[in-house]
């Protein structure tokens, strides 16, 4: 009974394998052919894929539009929808996107996409010689915004979190490292990032999702969440400066990224301190969703650990 079992779970877990697969493989053909047309081509399929997401498949659709309504109470339920809307076709902007990074080969390839104004970086870290911790959110395309960074400025190393689906998370990353970047899985993320930092190298967090591990509380968006300290435990650790990242869409088509450096002069490695750079990033996340909430990954529960 045990063997037959065991058999059956052997067999369960090779069609999970060849399905994830099949999966990766059908995510980079797609990435062929939207490499194959023009940009403005492949971003009119993307409104269209966010649409029949949004629309049709209703993805997260009730989270995403009760999500909007509690942040934006002043707002009508058709105005929480044209943002939804929005949002939607923002996202598979993004994801398609990425399927293009081949395609971004040198400077001029990522000047036609991103504008990035790095100065406060090279102020902030005596120009690139000190390491540093760059902070941003899933909002714009962050994607390409680390991309950007690298090409622009000075190479990274991304805190990813390994996705379920192996062979997705292999290309994902062959694609995230393409121009200099590289990635570091969020178990091994502690140890790495201070050598790194120590090292003069720059760690780059995405610092807005739920932690499930969290022991910190507080305000995001007017809602009691947890707070992500992992980029401050970073900077105050390592005494390196600590920037925050904001990539939006900009109306001549390309992205705009805006860098801060965010105040950490006045602090040291101690609870009380980490605790007041937290409360700083995250003031400066929300009045970026604030400002422009059509960016921003609404499709995620933020507020579920709280």
């Amino acid at each position: 009974m045990v063997e037959l079992t065991s058999k059956k779970d052997d067999r369960l877990r090779r069609l999970s394998r060849s399905a994830e697969t099949l999966i990766a493989w059908a995510v980079m053909l797609l990435g062929v052919l939207l490499r194959a047309v023009s940009r403005p081509a492949a971003m009119r399929f993307a409104d269209l894929a966010g649409d029949a997401i949004h629309h049709v498949v209703g993805l997260r659709r009730d989270l995403v539009y009760r999500n909007l309504a509690l942040t934006f109470p002043e707002k009508s339920q058709e105005e929480v929808r044209r943002i939804a809307t929005v949002v939607y076709r923002n996202i598979t902007r993004t994801f398609i996107d990425v399927l293009r990074f081949p395609l971004i080969r040198e400077q001029a390839d990522i000047d036609a996409l991103v504008d990035m104004d790095v100065s406060p970086f090279w102020q902030g870290t005596e120009n690139g010689r000190k390491g540093a911790v760059m902070l941003s959110a899933h909002y714009g395309n962050w994607e390409l915004m680390a991309m950007a960074f690298g090409m622009k400025a000075k190479p990274m190393t991304i805190i990813v979190k390994e996705l379920t689906n192996k062979a997705l998370d292999e290309a994902m990353n062959r694609f995230r490292t393409l121009n200099g970047n590289s990635i570091v899985y969020q178990g091994d993320a502690v140890r790495e990032g201070l050598r790194l930092l120590n090292e003069g190298g720059v760690l780059a967090i995405l610092a807005d999702q739920s932690d499930p591990g969290a022991s910190a509380y507080g305000d995001f968006l007017g809602r009691r969440a947890t707070m992500f300290q992992g980029a401050a435990v970073f900077a105050l650790r390592a005494k390196v400066p600590l920037f925050v990242g904001m990539c939006r869409h900009a109306e001549n088509g390309h992205y705009r990224v805006d860098v801060r450096e965010i105040e950490t002069a006045d602090l040291k490695f101690c609870r009380e301190d980490i605790e007041t750079l937290t409360i700083r990033y995250t003031n400066v996340l929300e009045e970026y969703i604030y400002r422009w909430p059509e960016e921003w990954f609404w499709l995620h529960n933020r507020w579920k650990n709280a």
